[in-house]
């Protein structure tokens, strides 16, 4: 796909942004920038996009200048078959991008391995953030949790690099992370499947697994900053039915930022900002109203 051109499988009813694209040595980074106002940055994680923020993006766009960035390797970003697809990488890129945007007063929307990457700017940059809110993730290591090591050796590993490069396995099945698997229609599950057109453009797809245990070096660091964000995490919004992102994880974050409120979804898992979108959007606007 041509990095100007928009596919002919997105939907412009469901997504009617106007594209921006920031150069990385790397490839084109693919983001929206929608409305006027305080600052609110979406960060995606792993089979996802900025589509999945399109939602919160129409309810807020009237009051709150959204940005939504797509990573290298996903949605409408280049996804060059020779690039790390470390979340440290990608990190960097994204810190640049935003950089380049000179933002202040931001509002940040982290979810799955956004989390990490958005995290790490707020971290590098507390004086721009206003507040933060998390979503289905984590920040810290876990190499020592068997879950996750079994889960990243699989899907990392030789077979699930096998599945995802020529079967597309994991975002076909991203269904599985959905509370309610109703919410993905075909027309909405066609935009989280077509992003991957080819096996040399879904690297991404097992890098990010991969990385869950291999980039516990790089999360651990982060993490023994959290102190940084004392003043920033200000909402917790969490779906109960995730598999990936559980109740010890939940448990973690609401230990280390008391102060944030918590949001509990027992119906949705782990996309809330695409399962909850009016919900997320109205807690965001009472959170800004009250800063």
């Amino acid at each position: 796909m041509n990095n100007k051109t928009r596919p002919n499988w997105l939907d412009e009813k469901e997504y009617p942004f106007k594209s921006h694209y920031f150069s990385t040595p790397h490839g084109d980074m693919h983001y929206v920038d929608e409305g006027a106002g305080d600052p609110i940055v979406f960060v995606h994680g792993n089979l996802s996009w900025s589509f999945e923020a399109r939602n919160v993006i129409k309810a807020l766009s009237n009051q709150y200048r959204c940005i939504a960035v797509d990573h290298l390797g996903l949605g409408l970003s280049d996804k060059p078959a020779d690039y790390s697809y470390l979340p440290e990488d990608l990190a960097k890129h994204f810190e640049a991008l935003l950089e380049s945007l000179h933002l202040q007063r931001i509002t940040m929307v982290v979810a799955d391995w956004g989390g990490p990457i958005g995290l790490s700017y707020a971290i590098r940059h507390p004086e721009k953030i206003k507040s933060i809110v998390i979503t289905n993730s984590w920040l810290w290591s876990l190499k020592k949790e068997l879950y996750y090591q079994m889960f990243s050796g699989f899907m990392g590993g030789p077979i699930g690099r096998w599945l995802n490069a020529e079967k597309n396995f994991f975002a076909k099945n991203m269904g599985l992370l959905l509370g309610d698997k109703s919410k993905l229609t075909p027309n909405i599950h066609k935009h989280y499947v077509e992003q991957f057109p080819t096996p040399s453009e879904r690297k991404s797809t097992w890098v990010f697994p991969e990385q869950i245990i291999g980039a516990s070096d790089w999360l651990e660091s982060m993490w023994n900053q959290r102190h940084i964000l004392n003043d920033k995490i200000a909402l917790i919004a969490w779906g109960e039915k995730d598999i990936a992102m559980r109740e010890p994880q939940l448990q973690t974050w609401m230990r280390e930022y008391p102060k944030a409120r918590v949001m509990r979804f027992p119906n949705s898992a782990h996309y809330i900002v695409e399962e909850n979108p009016a919900e997320l959007a109205e807690a965001i606007k009472n959170l800004n109203g009250n800063q």
